[in-house]
């Protein structure tokens, strides 16, 4: 039964203090000493794949899956879980096709093959599309983050408008994430990950055995309800659709599985927020370890979480965001937490959420921070950039991007808080931002490794298409000031469609290439 909760007590305010202080001096003490930029962003290439792996799975779901997976079960159904069928599918490829040509190569980042393959202009071109992608995707994360804070805030007294209170919930986050990672660099991240990624799955646990005891029936009362409100469905096949509403339709089995290996293989291999972590393992058997454990580990924290999602549907009856007193459905399970659990343990719980916050923003912080100073500061500073230099550099650099990321994220709070009508779940707003670039990103990869003829005039072609296409093709704010109707097509298919313009792309502009050459020769 709902009642009106204990609140978020001086008890939790404590337990989230005492939390954040932790963090801090823990993730200062595991710095360790750093020489040079390959000790401050590889780890000296020394770091457990374990750790990695968890640090992969912890920097790519955090807060995302925390608040809003069980938002999207809140919602609808478990289709959603079908996608990670495709995650692994993808992993697998990218562990023997790219990771071989990363980790052999000796490579600092993804963008430094394109370098060798097709010279410094395109590297920099690829690196500055991943910041770009990035900066909006890690801004809508970092306010998925605010919510529950926002909440704590409002629901504790203090008064302000909406986005005064996520204001001061980000400004939270961010500042408290940027101290350690600014000075531990990719070994304080990826062994907070590890201790993070800890905290936020017993915060889960803790919270579905809570929802199990207040839910009336137990676990059974609340799958039956479930169930009779149709929201057990798993598998999906999507045939009794038209074809207009299969491809916009974005959890049916068989967009999951391709469309979720596509993305796969865009945000696992080309993408230096998942490859660097890759690159700071000891070879090239612990860099797949890690990389393919991270997608089975990912399909049981996306299960635990939609399950959430059920046993929360099942304690509020099913009501809507409007009639619980919120505006989105992301703030659903932030609303139980602190409504309804236990004085000491809803501080446990958000202090679980701050670990899930933290660890993606430090990741996106020193893979920023990285790709800045490898692909774009080092190469034209050329002899300039001493390991000193280069050292000092990338911390500047890494202060500058925790401080980009966090006016990104006020912005999207701002765009996102006065925006009319219901909006989308925020996880899949930051994959479909995501979605926009990799096809691009992806493609001229594929151009690099499958095609030798394909110069770097024609994989650029390849990518400026890839990468541009999707804004006229799908419906959304450039395509609304064109004459015609877009296409509605589902997020996962987004890489794919992305990736297969920019291969085609740049394989007509080697064929038109080479026959105009023939043509000169004659």
């Amino acid at each position: 039964m709902i009642g009106a909760g204990p609140g978020f007590t001086a008890v939790d305010f404590a337990v989230v203090l005492i939390y954040l202080a932790g963090m801090t001096g823990l993730g200062l003490s595991l710095a360790g000493r750093q020489r040079t930029a390959s000790d401050y962003f590889l780890g000296g290439r020394r770091i457990p794949w374990a750790a990695v792996m968890f640090s992969v799975v912890a920097t790519e779901t955090s807060t995302l899956t925390f608040i809003s997976i069980p938002a999207v079960a809140y919602g609808g159904t478990l289709t959603f879980l079908q996608i990670t069928l495709g995650y692994i599918a993808g992993r697998v490829a990218v562990g023997f096709l790219l990771l071989p040509r990363y980790i052999g190569g000796r490579l600092s980042t993804a963008y430094e093959y394109l370098g060798g393959r097709f010279g410094p202009g395109l590297r920099g071109m690829t690196s500055v599309t991943f910041m770009l992608t990035r900066l909006l995707a890690d801004g809508v994360r970092l306010f998925a983050s605010a919510i529950p804070i926002a909440i704590i805030l409002r629901l504790s007294g203090v008064r302000g408008s909406d986005l005064s209170i996520y204001l001061a919930a980000i400004l939270l986050i961010a500042g408290i994430t940027l101290l350690y990672t600014l000075i531990g660099g990719i070994r304080a991240v990826v062994w907070m990950d590890v201790i993070q990624t800890g905290i936020y799955m017993g915060g889960a646990f803790l919270a579905v055995g809570i929802l199990l005891s207040r839910v009336p029936g137990g676990i059974f009362g609340a799958l039956e309800t479930a169930r009779a409100a149709g929201k057990l469905k798993l598998i999906d096949l999507g045939f009794q659709m038209s074809p207009a509403d299969f491809f916009a339709e974005p959890y049916t089995l068989i967009t999951a599985l391709v469309g979720g290996a596509v993305f796969s293989i865009a945000s696992h291999g080309t993408d230096q927020l998942i490859v660097q972590r890759l690159l700071a393992t000891r070879n090239l058997r612990e860099g797949r370890r890690a990389l393919i454990g991270s997608g089975f580990v990912v399909m049981g924290q996306f299960a635990l979480f939609l399950f959430v999602g059920i046993l929360l549907f099942a304690f509020y009856g099913g009501a809507s965001p409007e009639g619980l007193g919120l505006t989105a459905r992301d703030e659903i399970f932030a609303k139980f937490i602190v409504e309804e659990i236990p004085s000491g343990l809803s501080g446990l719980i958000v202090a679980a959420i701050l670990a899930a916050a933290m660890s993606t923003l430090s990741s996106s912080i020193n893979s920023l921070a990285s790709s800045a100073a490898l692909d774009i500061y080092r190469p034209r500073r050329g002899r300039e950039a001493s390991p000193e230099r280069l050292l000092r550099a990338s911390r500047i650099l890494s202060l500058g991007w925790g401080l980009i990321l966090t006016g990104s994220a006020v912005l999207f709070a701002g765009l996102q808080l006065g925006s009319p009508g219901e909006r989308p779940a925020v996880v899949e707003l930051g994959l479909g931002i995501a979605s926009y670039t990799y096809g691009g990103l992806l493609g001229v990869f594929l151009l690099g490794i499958l095609f030798r003829r394909v110069d770097r005039v024609d994989a650029a072609v390849g990518f400026f298409f890839g990468l541009t296409s999707l804004l006229f093709l799908v419906k959304g704010p450039v395509q609304g000031l064109l004459p015609g109707e877009g296409l509605t097509l589902a997020w996962p298919l987004y890489t794919l469609v992305g990736a297969a313009i920019a291969v085609a792309a740049g394989l007509i502009s080697c064929r038109v290439r080479e026959a105009m050459r023939r043509r000169n020769r004659e």
